[in-house]
């Protein structure tokens, strides 16, 4: 009887052992379905995040294969509803993870709001250090045929030259479709309305330097005070400063969006992002019309009159602390916004005025900016050539 009772006993545990392993597996694959996802870049964009009494995204810590090893996890709070990731800095590192993000099978991400927000150089004509900026177009802007400046025909302003063309102020004749995304509008005047409303932390260390600025009319915005800014950002992997690089990436900016957008911010990853995204939503993954881009400024991309390129470059970020609680100060309310108004109005989606996009037109519509839609206003369904022309005399050598 004994050998009988001992024997139900070894059978029950392992039955519990069994059904509690199912119950965890089931758990592991639950499918979360966040408002919304922070992107963040590297660790101290990611930490703005941590440790805040709106929300805790540390309550769930999920692993996810295909992100960076330095940041193998998503977080969100307890009920999913907000997540928050670290991306890895620069191109590739964003691009990767991102796609991965998209392709997981733990996510639905078709109704997610994406707040890009990290720091960036921000130029004096615009803004300042602290100031937090919301773009509509992220321009590739390295994207280019490039010379040292040393052998560089003489009479180009730089040595960049877009890519497939003969000359700085011509536009590209080869296009990758990364050169330029455009978002939501509508949304973004949301976000600049709702970040308004926040307090913005401002130091002594950069209100002390951003005088420097004062001396040159141009540069009033520089050395003002940090505010809320609508103006454009400059992706690239090289991290440039000094007045002509400056010039020249703005000129692209203007270029490549047919003079729709305003430079103002750099930075290494919104457009590798942006590409990982559009195409998420081109495999009905994700809602291209719901992601905001905000950028604080921490450096200014050119020196103030009197300093070296050098100087500007190797003086660091002066304004990184305030760049980063500014992440928070005005990501929160965003945040917050969203969720607290989701079914009055953010679950429905917000419907964009403008077009959204690459510079294909690969989601449908026809671009504002470059050569127009290489689809017909349609989506796009099958592979097509990515060279608009390239008939060029031989030149002699």
């Amino acid at each position: 009887m004994l050998c009988v009772y001992l024997t139900s006993l070894f059978l029950l545990t392992i039955l519990a052992v069994v059904v509690q392993g199912a119950v965890v597996e089931a758990r592991s694959r639950d499918t979360f379905a966040p408002k919304v996802f922070i992107i963040s870049m590297f660790d101290a964009e990611g930490d703005a995040w941590h440790g805040i009494p709106e929300f805790n995204v540390l309550e769930r810590n999920i692993t996810i294969p295909g992100f960076s090893p330095l940041f193998p996890q998503a977080h969100c709070t307890r009920d999913g509803s907000i997540c928050q990731l670290v991306t890895g800095e620069a191109e590739i590192n964003a691009a990767s993870t991102i796609t991965a993000l998209v392709q997981s099978p733990l996510f639905d991400l078709t109704h997610t709001y994406f707040l890009i927000a990290g720091i960036a150089g921000i130029s004096p004509r615009l803004g300042t250090l602290g100031s937090v900026t919301f773009a509509r177009f992220a321009v590739q802007v390295a994207l280019q045929f490039e010379f040292d400046a040393r052998e560089k025909p003489a009479e180009f302003p730089t040595g960049y030259v877009p890519q497939g063309s003969m000359a700085p102020d011509e536009f590209p004749q080869d296009l990758y479709g990364t050169e330029v995304f455009e978002v939501n509008e509508e949304l973004r005047q949301i976000a600049i309305r709702t970040a308004k409303k926040a307090t913005l932390f401002d130091d002594t260390q950069s209100q002390q330097y951003r005088v420097n600025y004062a001396t040159n009319s141009a540069f009033g915005p520089g050395a003002a005070a940090p505010s809320v800014v609508a103006c454009d950002t400059a992706t690239s992997d090289v991290f440039w400063t000094g007045n002509l690089l400056a010039a020249a990436f703005e000129n692209t900016t203007t270029l490549f969006t047919n003079g729709s957008a305003t430079y103002c911010t750099t930075q290494q990853e919104d457009n590798a992002t942006l590409e990982a995204l559009m195409r998420g939503a081109l495999a009905g993954r994700v809602d291209f019309s719901r992601i905001i881009v905000m950028r604080t400024g921490s450096d200014f991309d050119r020196p103030f009159d009197g300093q070296t390129a050098a100087a500007n470059l190797f003086v660091g970020t002066p304004g990184f602390d305030i760049a980063i609680r500014n992440i928070r100060a005005a990501g929160v309310p965003i945040v917050t916004t969203i969720v607290s108004g989701w079914k009055a109005r953010f679950e429905r989606g917000v419907m964009p005025n403008n077009y959204i996009g690459d510079i294909f037109g690969s989601l449908g519509g026809t671009p504002d900016f470059g050569p127009g839609s290489i689809f017909r206003g349609k989506s796009a369904l099958r592979k097509r050539s990515l060279r608009l022309r390239m008939s060029r005399p031989i030149l002699a050598v």
